[in-house]
């Protein structure tokens, strides 16, 4: 199970190498996604809170990069959060995703990305659930669910 202090060590040291690399044009991107998932996934954008279409899903099954394919989180550790985006405590697996530091906004935060196609998903948060108090703070818009 990862810890606050895993996110930090890959932040600042490096991440676990993935399983493969998806590389892609920016054309071949826009060609693949929506507006909103290109905005959202390959230039860092955000949904607004409340409106993405997984903030309020419960069906179980995997979640998947949009970009890719890659497995990054199972809806048994999705939980709400009440912030507005879906929040899950664990990825399937430690190297499915890649912590980056982000000090945008006058802040200090981590980002995560998809660790196959550094698609950005949102943010990782240390005020999650026992045990890993984890939130992974994610936009439905880079998503899709199997």
């Amino acid at each position: 199970m990862l810890t606050w202090k895993d996110i930090i060590h890959y932040s600042v040291n490096g991440n676990p190498t993935p399983d493969v690399r998806v590389e892609k044009t920016e054309a071949e991107w826009k060609a693949l996604l929506t507006p909103a998932q290109f905005r959202i996934t390959r230039m860092s954008g955000t949904e607004m809170p409340h409106t993405g279409a997984y903030c309020s899903s419960h069906d179980a099954g995997l979640y998947s990069c949009i970009c890719c394919g890659n497995e990054l989180f199972d809806s048994s550790i999705k939980f709400e959060s009440g912030t507005g985006w879906p929040s899950f405590t664990q990825p399937v697996k430690d190297n499915a995703i890649k912590y980056i530091k982000d000090s945008t906004h006058g802040m200090i935060r981590v980002e995560i990305q998809c660790n196959n196609c550094d698609s950005h998903l949102g943010h990782i948060f240390p005020d999650g659930p026992e045990p890993s108090g984890l939130r992974y703070c994610v936009n439905s818009e880079s998503l899709v669910k199997k």
